[in-house]
């Protein structure tokens, strides 16, 4: 199988995932057209539970992506499918019992993290989900681990059609039995997500098994502690973002009730950050997503063959990259917050003042995600999820302080995610710099990308009010300023040389 560079890898899925992501918004825009912001708010109760059970399964992929790409630098083939197979097993029973769980204790939920009783079709739509993410997530790692990261790309593409499609199907089918009923179908499009791309992965995987003709593979139950071992860190500290999550739903409405808003106004706002702003925010996280599932194998290769001068190199491009894509998605969402929202939400463009806020936080978010990635990738499994620990203590105690401030209220849980987020992030770069010597590069990695993004948001404001005078059409407006936006930029890149030519093309061959 053809190994991906760095660039490569992270590039594939990048742009898978910003696919996946702009699938995501066309599944929320009919979706908030149809059940408005109080069923989005019953829909995205729910969502963290999902987002849960992903996180503490998030460990597995990555261990299995570690594990693979180490055996695969040492020629022990045969171990790298004992890997995925005893990942499978820990993977699936996981996801039964999850299954189980929600299935048959969604009622119990309810009184218990004080939602409405309407979430429940929400839960009873998502319970399935767990099962098969228990498949997919493993087989991911393992193409990973083989540094080739088309398989997961394609699947995520799948994955999220098949959630448009069914989410969005069933959701209009309902409509008319009540939005609580299509909240329920819009959340069974996860699973119907998730089965697409099971279809996708199996017979792929199978076919790259049979390659290597190793007949059939043993359990190990050696295998399965290194699995363990590595696993359990990451996923706690996944599962900590997570749990902040679930705190979160129970947590801001509670405290907006608290600070006078009725309950209909605690979960339109609360849908608002989760369901509309979130969205935005989360589209430069897939950029982190991709490179740290590109970074892990790749530094843990490198690392096990002691190659320290290539460690630190692929370190710098990871960090080089990670600012370049979130410095001018902050400007860009911070000044152009409200034409955002409106080219994708026409009429419905409510929060995109939290929007505004909330981009704030993008560059600590994407840092805190790949300086994470880094540390994990190098064998130090603990010291980031501590980090998080201490970064999510920090956001319940400002979050449960902030929001009951009425002048305040939701934008309380937008300043708890920047503060948290930023101390995080800081903590992880003193940790890097203690361990094993490095600090970026502040003129390559953050002023000079600064300068290139106050370039590009000067560009577009100028243009979208140009252009708005003359065809006063948001939509046409806000489209030509942000694709003039992005070559301006891409200008800034070459030109204030944070990358050159020569580099981008060693890059993508290494």
């Amino acid at each position: 199988m053809k190994k991906q560079s760095l660039i490569k890898g992270s590039l594939v899925l990048a742009c898978a995932g910003i696919l996946a992501k702009f699938l995501g918004l066309f599944f929320r825009w009919p979706l908030i057209m149809l059940i408005g912001d109080e069923g989005l708010g019953y829909y995205q109760m729910t969502y963290p539970l999902y987002m849960l059970f992903v996180a503490i399964a998030a460990g597995i992929p990555i261990a299995v992506s570690k594990l693979v790409s180490e055996k695969n630098a040492l020629g022990k083939y045969e171990e790298s499918f004992q890997v995925i197979k005893e990942a499978l097993k820990v993977m699936v029973l996981l996801g039964i019992g999850t299954s189980i769980f929600l299935a048959v204790g969604g009622k119990f939920l309810l009184p218990f993290l004080k939602w409405d009783d309407k979430a429940y079709y929400s839960i009873l739509g998502i319970c399935l989900a767990p099962t098969l993410i228990g498949i997919i997530t493993p087989i991911r790692g393992f193409f990973q681990g083989f540094q080739n990261m088309t398989p997961t790309a394609i699947s995520q593409i799948l994955e999220q059609i098949g959630r448009v499609i069914f989410g969005v199907g069933l959701a209009y089918i309902l409509i008319d039995k009540g939005i609580e009923y299509s909240a329920g179908g819009a959340s069974f499009g996860a699973v119907a997500g998730a089965f697409v791309a099971a279809l996708y992965l199996i017979p792929k995987y199978r076919k790259i098994k049979n390659s290597f003709k190793l007949g059939k593979i043993k359990g190990s139950h050696k295998i399965f502690m290194e699995i363990i071992n590595i696993a359990l860190p990451i996923s706690i500290g996944a599962a900590v973002g997570s749990v902040m999550g679930v705190i979160d739903s129970v947590l801001v409405p509670q405290k907006l009730l608290q600070a006078g808003f009725t309950g209909q106004e605690a979960t339109v706002l609360y849908a608002q950050l989760t369901g509309k702003a979130t969205v935005f925010t989360n589209i430069p996280m897939t950029l982190a997503t991709a490179l740290a599932a590109s970074i892990i194998p790749i530094i843990s290769e490198l690392y096990i063959l002691k190659d320290k001068v290539q460690v630190k190199q692929k370190i710098d491009t990871t960090m080089k990259l990670c600012m370049i894509v979130s410095i001018p998605c902050f400007l860009g969402l911070f000044f152009m917050a409200e034409p955002i929202m409106n080219l994708l939400f026409p009429g419905k463009a409510d929060g995109f003042m939290i929007l505004k806020y909330l981009s704030i936080s993008v560059p600590f978010l994407v840092g805190t995600q790949i300086t994470t990635s880094i540390l994990q990738g190098m064998g130090y499994y603990y010291r980031p999820v501590f980090h998080l620990f201490i970064g999510c203590i920090l956001k319940v105690l400002l979050t449960m302080n902030l929001i009951p401030i009425r002048s305040l209220n939701i934008y309380g849980a937008v300043i708890a995610t920047i503060i948290s987020y930023s101390v995080v992030l800081i903590l992880n770069l003193l940790y890097m710099a203690k361990r094993f010597k490095y600090a970026p590069n502040i003129k390559d990695v953050i002023i000079k990308p600064i300068f290139a993004s106050i370039l590009m948001i000067g560009t577009v404001l100028y243009l979208y009010t140009q252009a708005l005078k003359y065809s006063g059409s948001n939509s046409i407006s806000c489209l030509i300023a942000v694709f003039v936006g992005i070559i301006i930029y891409m200008i800034s890149l070459f030109v204030l040389k944070i990358f050159s030519v020569e580099e981008i093309k060693g890059r993508l061959r290494n």
